[in-house]
């Protein structure tokens, strides 16, 4: 019945491009898209723009929370605020539209935001500016300026907001931005949305990412984005880089985060780092990630590399790791051990 009524309110036209957020305390002024989003956002006295774009993440629910939903644009809080509604809509599920915001003042972005559209807004008595109709070319295409900008916050959310929007404009924005010659901070900004919001086409440009980032830093957080991405693939690239990747402590990190997803495959190579990796720093760093594995399953493995491993380093790493657990099969191992 809720879709029914959800594909009822599209029909009639709740759920148009054109119409407008839950804005309060702000003097709104609705104005067409004219074709140049560069020469349409700018105002000398503070004031905020913001257009709808159709979310690649249907289930988005961007907002604040303090009781009730709602963000407030102004003042210290910036979010994590309670603000009443003031249109009364009550959204039934989401649209799968996010809103893009910028705060301008003497003709310069200050601010970029993202919420989803049934998030209610307040935008401290300033003027916002609602666009309608703005393509997603050209939404991609003005933020990418930003995505590169020297003032972090503004880097960040130009690249969080480009990463949001569906279609191939956003994946060829976000691949041109892991090219090497951009700055690091950038590369390892975009690996973070490629895994936590771009799906399959995220798992295929981090592959891409590992096997050309000349950047162990970047690498690196590779290896986590990989593993926050839902993309099956995305497990075989981070084995791929336990295994393979020349930087021993990109290494020891993708069998960090294989711990933290445990399973079969992650622990088969967690073992085989232990057995075979030639650096004693990456065989410590699997050591502990089968400690981080599920008791179950990690406790009798932490058991057999104390019994069994030749290097001495890794026997001790072992036995430090059992005695942490407070598992009682560790303790009783341990307490076997020091009673023969």
């Amino acid at each position: 019945m809720k879709a029914f009524v959800t594909v009822l309110l599209a029909a009639s036209g709740l759920f148009a491009q054109s119409s407008k957020p839950d804005i309060a305390n702000a003097a709104v002024e609705t104005v067409a898209y004219s074709g140049d989003l560069q020469k349409q956002i700018h105002a000398s006295a503070p004031s905020w723009f913001g257009y709808a774009i159709d979310a690649l993440q249907k289930d988005n629910d961007g907002c604040c929370w303090n009781g009730q939903r709602g963000c407030s644009l102004e003042g210290e809080n910036k979010g994590n605020v309670s603000v009443k509604q003031s249109s009364g809509r009550v959204a039934l599920e989401g649209s799968g539209r996010m809103l893009i915001l910028f705060r301008v003042q003497n003709d310069t972005v200050q601010k970029i935001r993202a919420f989803s559209f049934e998030c209610p807004l307040d935008a401290g008595g300033l003027r916002f500016v609602w666009l309608t109709n703005v393509p997603t070319a050209a939404s991609v295409a003005y933020l990418r300026g930003f995505a590169t900008a020297q003032e972090d916050h503004l880097a960040d959310g130009a690249i969080f907001a480009i990463a949001q929007h569906t279609g191939a404009e956003a994946d060829s924005v976000l691949e041109e931005l892991i090219r090497p010659a951009n700055p690091e901070r950038t590369r390892e900004k975009v690996s973070f949305w490629l895994g936590a919001a771009r799906g399959a086409k995220g798992a295929e440009l981090l592959k891409k990412m590992l096997a050309s980032d000349p950047s162990e830093n970047v690498r690196d957080k590779v290896t986590f984005a990989l593993s926050v991405s839902k993309q099956p693939e995305a497990l075989e690239t981070l084995i791929a880089a336990a295994h393979n990747d020349p930087s021993a402590h990109v290494r020891e990190q993708a069998l960090f985060w294989l711990a933290q997803k445990a399973g079969k495959r992650a622990a088969e190579t967690i073992q085989n780092a232990i057995e075979n990796d030639p650096d004693t720093g990456v065989k410590r760093k699997a050591v502990f990630a089968l400690s981080q594995l599920p008791k179950d399953e990690g406790i009798p493995k932490l058991i057999a590399v104390a019994q069994t491993q030749r290097n001495p380093e890794i026997r001790k790493q072992a036995f430090f790791w059992l005695g942490q657990s407070n598992d009682p099969r560790a303790l009783a191992f341990i307490q076997q051990v020091l009673t023969k």
